[in-house]
């Protein structure tokens, strides 16, 4: 009967079992396995819970009192009552049916059957004398050879595996080892992408990333696509590693967003989730944003201006476009229609902390605060549009002469914010105020300590308006009683875009999935973080259910959990109540700009202490010595703007002297002039003169120390200072 073979073992209770390495410790018997007379156990190692199927010859071996008893009474008809070499050979016969399944040797067990066979007259305690050693030294062979099968298996797989990879291996990419890696981790997950179904949330503050695919250039290069996103807001960098022995591996570092799109996401999906929810918000009288930020040629100007074909822009396809298209559209709403509400559009860039207007031949523009403590940019044109087709003429115009360079990154690199902005006026005034922001490549932001002073104050100003930006939109977000927005031009204009209850920002951070590209992208992926600070636990990457845990696979950690690194963001708390009595955590050595403050009123500026309340936000990214070459391109800029200034007025009051000289030459022409007048008159010039010249003269000699005093400090900057944001 097939149950008695089983003895007193019974499901849930604890046997010894043997493990491969010759381990010996208890698993409890979890089922029984009837068709092949062995018994399934499970035990717990390292808290996983593990488990293997034993056959009974093995069990009965370590458990003795298990093993089964015969109560069959004998007769004359049946044989003597069993000895244990019965059992043994009940036993071994068992071992022979399931040989097949384990591999085992048939030969060497028929060896011992027919042993124990051969001598059925024997004496019972010689005869289980040696049917136990016979049984001992079955187990020990049949371990042994369990063990080298396994080893001969394990070897052939492993050489068909070899063979396999070396006919799928690209020889000509260096990186394919990493290729591999990637590809089975991306294997273990269930991807859950972000589609137009899904609902559209309601943000004061969006923030969201966008990957591009990879473009022809890096397809020439080989280059690795080391970006994943699993889920709607789940992004994942795989960046290459190398371990002291030089073994490459991967560390799987991971953010989360309010939206994440992958690289088959178009512009109109991207637009319906960002910037669309925040056109309605200008109808009720408030203030929107939004901006697109990332690394040159990561797609910016073409999330916000449209897609490329070669060197045409098609504007229709840009957040650009697709915004004006809904302003007019809702205009057309009864609600709406009754207002009587006029379109205005404007688009000016700022570069190195100029604003220039790029609808009117890119004039130089003013930024002034007013009475009201109201930013206004002097001078620049508002046009008014009517239908979409005027918006997309007034891109193309403004497109056509931004400011770009050459980077390491790109050949065609936007080296300035443009802005463009829709604006609702009703009766002549203000009604609401959409801005639409295409930021520099913020790869430009490390170029402070270039030896061309041009280049250095290009990465100053961007460094340092990026980080404002970052600050005024967390203080929007926490409702801060101080926004630090005179800490860059570009904060300074968009001053009412955070301030105020009815203001709504969105940031698009754009990122390009190449390995080459893996430092700025990472860059990229934590100055959005910042912004908007996520959590993110594991149950938010969706493995799918068959491939195991993180664990089995690969390392996957969110970048706060390393230790401490230069780029991370120490945020500073500060007391709003004692906001006036907050004094500068970084000293820096007196310079002679310090010796200037007298002399030019701008010692205790706005601007000066708006920056440094930024720097002390950011300490662990702006160094004593970054701040300082900042504090000196600030004061530099400053005087700039005055000399310029001074310089214009000079030039216009020598006109007047020029007419007054003429007049004083005509009447010594006269027969009988007045000689005394004559002298008196031309003396009162000439020290007019001498006093204006002079003053102009010592500004000048200042300034041109601030240029020196400038170039000294961006010497000093630290080499080992953090990449820019």
């Amino acid at each position: 009967m097939a149950a008695a073979n089983f003895g007193k073992i019974q499901i849930g209770i604890y046997v010894e079992i043997k493990r491969s390495d010759g381990r010996i410790h208890q698993a409890m018997v979890t089922s029984l396995n009837e068709d092949n007379e062995s018994v399934t156990v499970e035990w717990i190692e390292n808290g996983d819970t593990k488990g293997k199927e034993i056959d009974l010859e093995s069990i009965f071996s370590l458990n003795s009192d298990l093993v089964p008893d015969e109560d069959i009474e004998p007769s004359p008809q049946t044989p003597p009552p069993p000895t244990p070499a019965a059992k043994v050979n009940k036993i071994v016969k068992s071992r022979r049916t399931v040989a097949p399944i384990k591999n085992d040797t048939p030969a060497r067990d028929n060896r011992v059957v027919g042993s124990a066979r051969a001598r059925p007259t024997q004496l019972p305690e010689q005869s289980s004398s040696s049917q136990q050693n016979a049984r001992r030294k079955s187990n020990c062979v049949k371990e042994v050879e369990k063990l080298q099968e396994k080893r001969e298996k394990r070897r052939l797989q492993q050489q068909e595996l070899r063979e396999k990879r070396a006919q799928d291996v690209d020889a000509t990419n260096p990186n394919y080892e990493i290729m591999c890696m990637i590809r089975d981790f991306r294997g273990s997950l269930d991807y859950r992408p972000l589609t137009t179904t899904d609902p559209i949330d309601e943000h004061r503050i969006c923030v969201c990333v966008r990957k591009r695919p990879l473009n022809k250039k890096e397809t020439l290069m080989k280059d690795l696509d080391v970006i994943t996103i699993p889920s709607k807001d789940v992004v994942m960098v795989h960046e290459p590693k190398q371990k002291v022995d030089l073994t490459r591996y991967l560390e799987n570092q991971t953010f989360r967003f309010d939206y994440a799109f992958d690289d088959t996401a178009p512009n109109e999906m991207v637009y319906r989730f960002t910037a669309r929810p925040l056109v309605e918000t200008i109808f009720e009288r408030g203030m929107a944003t939004c901006f697109a930020y990332g690394q040159t040629g990561s797609g910016k100007t073409h999330t916000m201006g449209g897609d490329f074909s070669g060197k045409n822009q098609d504007c229709s396809k840009g957040i650009y476009a697709l915004a004006a298209r809904d302003v007019f559209l809702m205009l057309k709403k009864p609600n709406y229609k009754k207002l009587e509400l006029q379109v205005y559009a404007t688009f000016f860039e700022i570069y190195s902390g100029k604003v220039f207007d790029l609808l009117n031949r890119k004039t130089k523009l003013r930024v002034l605060e007013d009475g009201k403590q109201q930013v206004q940019v002097v001078g620049l044109q508002e046009r008014e549009v009517k239908c979409v087709e005027d918006v997309l003429r007034l891109i193309e115009i403004g497109n056509s002469c931004r400011t770009s360079g050459q980077t390491s990154a790109n050949a065609h690199s936007s080296r300035s914010h443009a802005v463009f902005q829709i604006i609702l006026r009703r009766k002549g005034k203000l009604h609401g105020k959409f801005s639409l922001i295409d930021l520099a490549g913020n790869e430009r932001g490390a170029d402070t300590s270039s030896a061309d002073r041009q280049t250095r104050l290009e990465g100053a100003e961007i460094n340092k308006s990026l980080l404002a930006l970052k600050e005024c939109i967390r203080a929007l977000g926490r409702n801060k009683p101080h926004t630090p927005f005179r800490a860059s031009k570009l904060t300074q204009v968009l001053r009412d875009s955070f301030i105020g209850e009815n203001s709504r920002t969105c940031m698009i951070a754009t990122i390009s999935p190449g390995m080459a590209s893996c430092e700025n992208t990472l860059n990229t992926l934590r100055y959005a973080n910042r912004v908007k600070e996520f959590g993110i636990s594991p149950s938010d990457i969706p493995f799918s259910q068959g491939s195991g845990s993180r664990s089995d696979l690969s390392p996957s950690y969110e970048y706060d959990d390393f230790s401490p690194s230069v780029t991370r963001v120490k945020e500073l708390m500060v007391d709003p109540s004692a906001a006036g009595d907050i004094h500068p955590i970084i000293h820096h050595a007196p310079n002679q700009i310090d010796d200037l403050e007298t002399q030019w009123g701008v010692g205790s500026s706005p601007q000066r202490d708006d920056l440094k309340l930024l720097c002390e936000q950011n300490e662990e990214e702006v160094s004593p010595q970054l701040f300082t070459f900042h504090e000196a391109v600030s004061q530099m800029v400053e005087m700039e703007e005055q000399v310029v200034e001074d310089h214009r007025a000079v030039f216009q009051e020598s006109i007047r002297w020029l007419e007054d000289e003429k007049a004083l030459l005509e009447m010594t022409e006269e027969v009988d002039y007045d000689v005394d007048s004559y002298a008196t008159q031309l003396e009162a010039i000439l020290e007019q003169k001498i006093d204006i010249l002079t003053e102009l003269r010592d500004k000048v000699k200042s300034f041109r120390a601030a240029l020196q005093e400038e170039e000294q400090a961006s010497k000093q900057i630290n080499p080992k200072r953090p990449r820019a944001l």
